[in-house]
Order: C-alpha cells, then structure tokens, then sequence
C-alpha cells in the first residue's frame, strides 16, 4: 500500500506526569529524541507504550500528538489493538482519520480465540479501515499465539503488510518469513533478536529499547544493510544487557527509569505497576553507564 516497512521503529513509551495523566510536553520531547536518533519510524500505544492501561481519550490524544509532532518525518504506526473486533475498528478509523501511517493490532487478550476466529478478525478490520495493518504477536503478553499458517492466510490479503513477532521463538520468525511473500514484513519484536530475525530475511524492528538508546539500536539495522555483519553483531551484544535489564522491574517501568535516568520525560507506569528497588535500579544504572549514556 506503498508504505515500505523498514528499519528501527520504536516502541515509545508515553510519558506521563506524577499524578499518571498524559505528559504532552514531554511526548512531543520523546518524539524529536527518537527521530534524532536516527529512527525510521514511531510506534505509539504498544505495549511499552501502556496501551491497556491508557484511557480511550488518552490513546487518541496519543495518536493525534505523535502525529502532528512527527509531521511526516517519517512513519507514524499507531496501536489499535483491542478485545473486541468492532472496538480496533473504531480506534483503527481514528488513527486513520488524524493521519497515522499504518496500524498495528495485537491480538486480542483474555479471551482466547482460535486460528478461524483469529483470521476473521484481522480480516474484518483490514477489509473494514482502508490502512496498512501490522499483525502484532505476543503471545507471553495476551496468552494467544498466531501460528504461521494463519499468518500465510492473513499476508494475502492486500493491506495487511506485516507483522511484529514478539514471541522471543526465532523457530516461529523464520516460518512466518518463509510462507509469506517478499513484501510481507516480518518485524523483530524482541530486542535481543533484531539481528537474527534481519539474518533470516525479517525487514525491521519495533524496539522498546530504542527508548533509551536509539543510535545504538539504529546502528544495528544500518550496520546490517550496509554488509558490516561484524558491527552489527557488536552492536546488537551491547544492547543485550539493557534487554535483559527488563527483568529488573514489572513491566515496563524498567524502560521508564532509564529514561528518567538519562534526562528523557517518562515518568511513573500506571498503576499498579510500581517503580523499581534500589537495588535494581544501580544494576540498571551501571549498564546505562557501560553504554555510555550517563
């Protein structure tokens, strides 16, 4: 649909002040820091971007500022993802009415629909809103998984152009790129596998941690196109521990407090989800000084 999937995309968090109402101020910060970095595009309201804890007012206002703050720099990809199909449909209409590039929709969560329902869904959706549609898997987060097979079905179908697998299952990355045509973009969504998924053919990365350290993640990708394997893969083992570092608090407050930590508006994560110990935030504060960014 003439929207070329490439590159580093990331994940943004969206800031939020004391009292965990929408920071505009510091969204529209975040924003010029990630297209400084280097970025090829903005993903807002994923879910290091706390979608499912956002307000349905807070996830337009979300959409409708990275929009005008992006203002055509480069793609705006906007989460629509819901429970219902009707209601991706409705946020779907919105972020393609005020100016979003593409979509993207994770599976619905609690609910456990299966491959047929799962197919008819995104079906719906693509053939209902006219916009590039991303699929979105992650199964360790919603508790469904979209098997290769319905992926295949679903790439077929002329708007939907990629999908984001956030599986951490390379065996799965590898099978969606193998049934699903050239142009169909398989998108890393786990940060420690970006070089492996670009290796196997996947043409992009919606990265949490380019939050943080966006010339670095970008320096993966670039140093991939350009045949530096080597720089690639240092850069990718120096990205590692921040990956890791995620285990140090509940998602995703670990991606915020690094934020935090460098001088970049975050922010708390909404409740429940509480800050980190001390403890863990001097580990945290160690790699974030390995890197270089404080």
């Amino acid at each position: 649909m003439g929207l070329e999937v490439k590159g580093i995309i990331p994940a943004m968090v969206t800031p939020l002040k004391k009292d965990e109402s929408l920071d505009e101020e510091g969204l529209r910060e975040v924003i010029n820091y990630l297209i400084e970095g280097g970025v090829h595009g903005i993903f807002c309201c994923g879910s290091q971007g706390e979608i499912y804890s956002l307000t349905d007012e807070e996830r337009k206002k979300v959409i409708e500022i990275t929009v005008d703050e992006v203002n055509g720099r480069v793609p705006v990809y906007a989460g629509t993802g819901e429970v219902s199909t009707q209601k991706v449909i409705q946020l779907t209409k919105y972020a393609k009415d005020v100016g979003a590039d593409a979509v993207s929709v994770i599976t619905p969560y609690f609910i456990r629909p299966n491959s047929e329902e799962l197919y008819d869904h995104y079906k719906k959706i693509a053939e209902t809103v006219d916009i590039p549609v991303v699929l979105y898997n992650n199964p360790g987060r919603t508790g469904v998984n979209l098997d290769a097979q319905t992926v295949s079905r679903l790439a077929e179908i002329d708007n939907i152009i990629g999908i984001k697998d956030s599986s951490g299952d390379l065996t799965l990355t590898a099978e969606y790129i193998r049934l699903t045509p050239d142009d169909f973009a398989v998108i890393a969504g786990r940060d420690s596998l970006i070089l492996a998924t670009l290796l196997y053919g996947g043409k992009a990365a919606i990265a949490a941690t380019a939050n943080v350290a966006p010339h670095l993640v970008v320096d993966i990708y670039e140093s991939f196109v350009k045949g530096d394997i080597k720089r690639a893969r240092e850069a990718q083992f120096k990205l590692l521990p921040l990956r890791l570092a995620f285990s140090l608090g509940t998602f995703p407050v670990v991606v915020k407090e690094a934020m935090t930590m460098i001088g970049k508006p975050a922010g708390p994560a909404k409740s429940p989800v509480g800050g980190m110990s001390e403890e863990n935030r001097e580990k945290l504060r160690s790699i974030l000084k390995e890197l270089g960014l404080i």
